[in-house]
């Protein structure tokens, strides 16, 4: 099956953000609901993902090699923000942090962001196994692994078509 432009670099959004869900796509791709994702990828992209038993969207072998990425879980491509959130949050030894936590160390380092994307990004990168959800009062996160165990790499904004 040959992809169109638009279709190839959306399959390489899937590659770099798996394990990732229809709001995230959704967000990236600047369309207007999850369903229109589901849509697309049903459409479009069916042979070259699934979903797992979380139901979080992840790319087949096939599709890494068709668009010529390394989906080794060594490297973890994720926007911007969530670089940096990996950046300030706390290690696997140290207290968890609440999502207003983060947010402050974000502000204090030049971030400026809102709770609910921080938030979205702190549960985007426990899907990915980076961050660990530790339940007390309020929801506290901390990293799952040590940072130097991960190569981050910041993802290009997509491109408007």
């Amino acid at each position: 099956m040959t992809l169109s432009e638009e279709a190839e670099s959306r399959l390489a959004d899937i590659v770099a953000l798996q394990p990732t869900k229809n709001g995230e796509l959704q967000q990236r791709w600047g369309m207007d609901s999850g369903s229109e994702v589901h849509q697309y990828l049903e459409n479009e992209l069916k042979e070259y993902y699934y979903r797992d038993e979380d139901s979080l969207i992840r790319a087949t072998p096939e599709a890494a090699a068709l668009v010529g990425m390394d989906d080794s879980e060594e490297i973890v491509r994720v926007p911007e923000l969530q670089a940096r959130i990996i950046d300030v949050l706390a290690g696997p030894d140290e207290d968890p942090q609440s999502v207003v936590s983060v947010l402050h160390d974000l502000r204090d380092v030049g971030v400026d962001s809102d709770p609910d994307a921080v938030r979205s990004g702190l549960r985007s990168l426990k899907d990915k196994g980076i961050v660990s959800l530790i339940r007390k009062t309020v929801p506290t996160f901390r990293l799952a692994v040590e940072r130097d165990a991960i190569e981050v790499k910041v993802l290009e904004d997509p491109v408007e078509s």
